[in-house]
């Protein structure tokens, strides 16, 4: 008797909770994920809109037809399509920006009627590949090892000619976490490239993947800069990729059963997995939409090195998948960007102000960095590093700068130089609890 009373008050219990967590879930936008973020300021974000044309370039099939509008086609120094790349990496190109004085190799998203780019993704599994005392995707690093090693001798030549210019690596939705991946190999390997400074590599990810783990994406958040339009669903997506693309036929079915999911573990617990993989570096949110409020706005951009609260749950949004598509970025990027150009214009701030400013900016965000690494190590995130006294932040670049040091995972020069970029991605080293270097090779077996 007193057990088929417990029933009715078991089945109500649930109830009330799954109505808690629909109602939570329902009240989450995408306005919430930074809400407590500062806003960008126009000198950092005026190359998002110029990177998303380059990439949007690599759509067209015919670069001269869309050049006045994207680009002068007489820069394009290199064009890959799917038949240069064989399938291992999407297409990309090259290009000399002279007007900005930059280096830019722009990759493309993923292509649905390509088997070659689903191979891509599915080659990986969470906790698969570790890289630099943390995990990555690893189809996403293996192409990354492709494009270097096709393009380091033009990449080289084109740094020394251009001792002044820049070198950024930009791509969307699949080309951005490659585009991460080749920053990260970049800034490990700079001997590679000439010697060539890190300050001199960055990279602008449109709406990527999660491809790296959390002590990464803090770590190279002063190269990486990800992207992201209001509500859209890849960078809050922690499902794996390949379980994704499985399940193509009854994708709301699982996304819904994963926000379930991550709804009902706790934070700390989401932290402290190791494998679990983020959005790259520092993170530019363009909020367009306000709850309750019907419509577009003027476009606002928040800025931030999260390491809690970094886009954890997806938003249930009819805007979710639209708000991924390059094109949409592009013109809200546009948007927030003349709008951030005619509030300085209308301030009538002085040349050196803002100069004084821009240098400010850097500065404090180079010490918002280094909080978000202090904020790492407070919150426990499995292999996170303090700022390196030394004013870096790699204790591992600091000792390179200070004394070349030879060690068995790395090869003498000689044989370094005839080393493909895949090959040297597997002799990366990593630092044991002591801090030693210590050879890697069995994590690869």
């Amino acid at each position: 008797m007193s057990l088929a009373c417990g029933l009715p008050l078991l089945e109500c219990v649930y109830c009330l909770a799954c109505a808690r967590w629909a109602w939570k879930r329902c009240l989450h936008t995408g306005e919430a994920d930074s809400a407590t973020w500062g806003l960008a300021s126009a000198a950092d974000f005026e190359p998002v809109p110029r990177m998303c044309r380059l990439v949007m370039a690599n759509y067209e099939p015919d670069l001269s037809a869309s050049a006045p509008l994207l680009f002068d086609p007489a820069c394009v120094l290199r064009r890959r399509t799917y038949a240069d790349t064989r399938g291992r990496v999407t297409p990309y190109l090259l290009y000399l920006d002279h007007a900005h004085a930059d280096i830019v190799l722009a990759l493309r998203g993923l292509n649905l009627v390509k088997e070659s780019d689903y191979a891509l993704l599915l080659d990986n599994r969470l906790g698969k590949r570790r890289f630099d005392g943390g995990y990555v995707h690893n189809g996403l690093l293996r192409a990354a090892g492709w494009v270097l090693d096709a393009e380091c001798d033009l990449l080289r030549d084109l740094l020394e000619r251009y001792p002044d210019y820049t070198l950024t690596f930009t791509g969307h939705s699949l080309g951005a976490g490659i585009a991460a991946m080749l920053t990260m190999v970049v800034v490990l390997n700079l001997d590679k490239l000439g010697n060539v400074d890190r300050s001199r590599t960055r990279c602008y990810a449109m709406a990527p993947a999660r491809c790296m783990s959390l002590n990464l994406a803090v770590r190279y958040a002063d190269v990486i800069n990800s992207v992201v339009l209001q509500d859209d669903f890849l960078p809050r997506t922690a499902t794996p990729l390949e379980d994704i693309f499985k399940s193509i036929l009854c994708l709301p079915c699982l996304l819904c059963l994963r926000c379930l999911r991550d709804t009902c573990i706790p934070e700390d617990a989401m932290l402290k997995d190791p494998r679990r993989l983020y959005a790259p570096g520092r993170i530019y949110h363009i909020v367009e939409r306000k709850m309750c409020r019907c419509g577009r706005y003027p476009p606002v951009v928040k800025t931030a090195v999260p390491v809690d609260g970094r886009f954890e749950h997806i938003v249930l949004s009819c805007n979710a998948t639209a708000d991924h598509a390059i094109v949409w970025i592009e013109r809200e990027a546009q948007k927030a960007l003349d709008l951030m150009l005619e509030e300085e214009e209308t301030m009538a701030v002085p040349s050196e102000q803002r100069m004084e400013r821009n240098e400010t900016l850097q500065r404090e965000h180079v010490e918002e960095h280094r909080a978000a690494l202090r904020r790492a190590v407070t919150l426990s995130v499995p292999d996170a590093r303090a700022p390196s006294p030394y004013g870096t932040f790699d204790d591992d670049d600091a000792r390179r700068r200070r004394q070349p040091e030879r060690s068995e995972s790395f090869p003498p020069a000689g044989a370094r130089q005839r080393m493909s970029w895949n090959d040297l991605i597997e002799r990366v080293f990593d630092k044991d609890e002591d801090g030693q270097i210590v050879l890697r090779s069995s994590v690869f077996s």
